[in-house]
């Protein structure tokens, strides 16, 4: 590692990579999908809490990523030799002082905190155990004596704090009310979300053997987290298809004709491949891509079934 005098000073852009815009969808989709759901069912909210929302989640996540790369980092875990890109390894590559990219997480948070307390202004405790609930999870995530990236339930709790909770806190900010129906609708979500992790740590079982961390993928092994890794994908796309229709009517086919035309290849992609080191980079670009198509025709569909609520008002 280097001497502390030879570190580079953190600019703008290594701030932005360290946040991986690349991931957001993971956080943005969600808030979106609560903002459309709300409208739906009959609670909007406003232009400021929608707006406030959807800063929050793009801070958190910023948090997560940034916080998740400097304790890697600190602990030795990821490393030029990983297949990693020299854009998402800031740290690896960057050599800048770790304790600035442990600072800028810290930031990170406390700006999502400060937009989750304005998105929920006003409505009551709800909202706010639920934002409490997802705060926590992000210290939790990499950081503590026992963080839950490292733990089999990785896949589980990202894919329901980012695809469920957010959901559940967007809609909770609408009119303070627990709507515990949104879980079911957000199914394509957690589990898109959920294969996000599941495609880092299926392609990272030797690091992780390394580093000692007992992540689901290393506890099953390669050959059967990739039976798991296809089953849940096929079911995604079966939710994709049936979600929509239940909750919108027939506007809902428009989900499954965005999937055929814009998202079918993506999907086929993350199928083909095998979940090993040497396929990392084109595994996450595959599976965020698959997150993006794939829930962005759910989002789309919810959209345009939102507008056309509006012009027959």
């Amino acid at each position: 590692m280097q001497s502390e005098n030879k570190y580079q000073p953190l600019t703008a852009k290594q701030a932005l990579q360290l946040a991986a815009p690349h991931t957001w969808a993971a956080s943005v989709c969600p808030s979106l999908f609560g903002i459309c759901y709300s409208r739906l069912m009959g609670v909007p909210l406003g232009p400021f809490r929608a707006a406030a929302v959807l800063a929050a989640c793009v801070f958190l996540q910023s948090a997560v990523n940034t916080l998740n790369d400097y304790v890697d980092f600190v602990k030795g875990t990821d490393s030029a030799s990983d297949n990693v890109e020299v854009s998402d390894a800031v740290l690896v590559y960057g050599g800048i002082d770790p304790k600035s990219a442990r600072n800028l997480g810290f930031f990170y948070l406390f700006a999502g905190l400060l937009s989750g307390l304005a998105a929920s202004a006003g409505a009551g405790p709800v909202p706010l155990l639920i934002g409490a609930a997802g705060g926590a999870t992000v210290l939790l995530y990499s950081g503590g004596p026992l963080p839950v990236s490292s733990l089999p339930l990785g896949e589980v709790v990202s894919g329901f704090v980012m695809g469920g909770l957010i959901p559940l806190g967007t809609a909770a900010c609408a009119d303070g009310k627990l709507h515990p129906e949104i879980l079911f609708y957000s199914l394509p979500l957690i589990i898109g979300i959920g294969l996000i992790m599941m495609s880092n740590n299926g392609c990272d079982i030797e690091k992780d053997l390394r580093a000692g961390r007992r992540t689901l993928p290393m506890i099953l092994g390669r050959e059967r987290t990739l039976k798991l890794y296809r089953f849940l994908t096929v079911f995604w796309i079966l939710l994709l298809l049936v979600l929509p229709v239940l909750l919108t009517g027939r506007r809902g086919f428009l989900c499954g004709v965005l999937l055929l035309l814009f998202a079918r290849e993506r999907f086929r992609n993350i199928l083909a491949l095998q979940l090993r080191p040497e396929q990392r980079v084109l595994q996450m670009k595959g599976i965020v891509a698959a997150n993006i198509f794939g829930n962005g025709a759910l989002i789309v569909t919810l959209l345009a079934a939102v507008l056309m609520e509006a012009l027959h008002a």
